[in-house]
């Protein structure tokens, strides 16, 4: 009888005592695919706010509210760097195919304003990390994009009398970074989906 149960016994002993891993890591083809989905939904998302902010009267043609930057904030912390700047490059090219403005110095003024405060946002996160929050990020990245915008105003459209248009443009820039950012600091901390992405794909952003 004993020995029936110590048969028993070894039969049940595991075959080894290495922990098992619970969830493997994503191999680098299903991360790629997972980063490629997520940037097709901001894309998307950029798109519809594009369109609503076209319908948005504003006062100089290549001057608006910045709606369509929304998802760029949040890529911030959710993609890599080279998915991060093709979504503001997607952006810019829908945008502009919405707009009817894709051959017209328009699209290099969105172009130009969008890259520089993708970058700029980007760069304040990763110097400051997470002590700015994502209304400090906004602001940061729409007075970026206005200066840039003057810059080249300047060079291209106004000459030397688009330095009139720097204070309007930078009190633009820091009014509508703080709404837009204070509106996506409380998304952030109310939804469950950008909870969720943000835990899938905070830890492999470069």
């Amino acid at each position: 009888m004993s020995k029936v149960m110590q048969r028993k016994d070894r039969c049940s002993m595991p075959l080894s005592d290495e922990p098992q891993p619970v969830n493997p890591p994503l191999n680098p083809p299903n991360e790629q695919a997972s980063h490629r989905r997520l940037t097709a939904f901001l894309a998307a998302m950029a798109f519809f706010l594009s369109t609503v902010e076209y319908m948005l009267p504003r006062p100089i043609p290549f001057m608006r509210l910045g709606l369509a930057n929304i998802p760029i904030l949040f890529a911030v912390d959710l993609l890599p760097l080279p998915w991060y700047l093709l979504l503001a490059l997607v952006k810019v090219l829908g945008m502009s195919v919405l707009t009817g403005s894709l051959f017209s110095y328009i699209a290099l003024f969105s172009l130009a304003g969008t890259m520089t405060s993708a970058l700029a946002m980007r760069l304040v996160r990763r110097v400051a990390r997470h002590r700015v929050s994502l209304i400090g990020l906004c602001v940061a990245g729409a007075v970026s994009s206005n200066l840039v915008q003057v810059l080249l105003a300047r060079l291209l459209v106004f000459g030397q009398s688009a330095r009139y248009m720097l204070p309007a443009f930078l009190g633009l820039g820091l009014v509508s970074g703080l709404a837009l950012g204070f509106a996506a600091q409380r998304f952030s901390t109310r939804s469950a989906w950008l909870a969720r992405v943000g835990g899938q794909h905070g830890q492999s952003r470069s």
